[in-house]
This record gives structure tokens, C-alpha cells and sequence, in this order.
């Protein structure tokens, strides 16, 4: 971890940013109430879940949203009032698995970019000591970007990649 003298490899939340839409956006660290996340995550279709995440009905995002806020160190982006992105660490067994998702309607505007990098540095600043993720390796995307954060691939089968790094 980082002493006070040394400025940690990511930034810690909250972060003030503009996208590349011209959307004044901050991401800060969470753990309110479930329904604004519930909301976000309702708005995604099919084409928007990898790995049968976010659930799909109402009641198991409510469960799912439930469990991520008891157990893990979470951060959001909110648009005004909205929520518009969700990252989360869940930490065990000595690691913490990395889950991050960006509202349909605010992809490709460097928005994952931003909310991951505050993420991780959410985990230093929480003593975290590393990261770890499946990816489905027809997610192209999102290899790039954990890729630009120092991810490397530890395990590869038909469907997913697994990649991990150190904070």
C-alpha cells in the first residue's frame, strides 16, 4: 500500500470526469440503498449481460445488488441523480473478484475506463492486495480494457479468460 508520501497507481473516489458525450459525471464509493442499482440494472437487455450477469428479473438483481452491498467494496457513476455504472471487488480467500458493468445507453465513452481505475483505487485504499476476473474471451472490449490496467490472463479454456493483478 501506498505510504502518504506516495500517490497510489489509481485514483481514489470520488473522481469528477466528462465522457467522451460531454456528460458531466462523478464516481464515489457505495453502499446505499439497493433500488438505484436495481434501476440501472433493469435497463439492461440480452445483448448487455456476459456470463449471466446482471441477472434478469427484478427479484434476483434485488438479491444479487443485495449480496455485492453486503460483501464487497463498491463504487458507482452517477449522471445527476442517476446511477449509470456499477463496480465492485468481493473480497476472499486472500484475492477480490472484480465486476464491472456501464449502462447501455453509456458505452464506448470511456466510462469503464474511469470507473475501474477508481475501483482499483477504492481496493488499495480498502488494504487489498489483488484482483481477479473471468472474462469471456469473445469480449474483446473488455480484455482491451483490463489489458490497460494491468490485468494478465493466468487461465484460458473455450469460453473465458481468467486475469488477475496485484494493487
Amino acid at each position: 500500500m501506498p505510504t502518504a508520501d506516495e500517490s497510489p497507481e489509481f485514483p481514489c473516489p470520488p473522481v469528477a470526469f466528462t465522457d467522451r458525450a460531454e456528460r458531466d459525471l462523478v464516481i464515489d464509493a457505495y453502499d446505499g440503498d439497493a433500488e438505484p442499482l436495481v434501476a440501472m440494472y433493469a435497463d439492461f437487455d440480452a445483448d448487455s449481460r456476459a456470463q449471466g450477469l446482471p441477472p434478469r428479473h427484478e427479484d434476483e438483481i434485488r438479491e444479487w445488488i443485495g449480496n455485492l452491498l453486503a460483501e464487497g467494496y463498491n463504487v458507482v457513476v452517477w449522471h445527476g441523480d442517476r446511477i449509470v455504472g456499477h463496480a465492485v471487488l468481493v473480497p476472499y480467500d486472500g484475492t477480490s473478484e472484480l465486476a464491472i458493468f456501464v449502462h447501455p445507453g453509456y458505452q464506448s465513452v470511456g466510462i469503464g475506463s474511469q470507473l475501474i481505475r477508481a475501483l482499483l483505487g477504492h481496493g488499495q485504499q480498502q488494504g487489498l492486495d489483488s484482483v481477479w476476473l473471468a472474462v469471456e474471451r469473445t469480449n474483446h472490449i473488455a480484455m482491451r480494457l483490463y489489458d490497460s490496467v494491468g490485468f494478465e490472463t493466468t487461465t484460458r479454456d473455450r469460453a473465458e479468460n481468467e486475469m488477475e493483478r496485484s494493487l
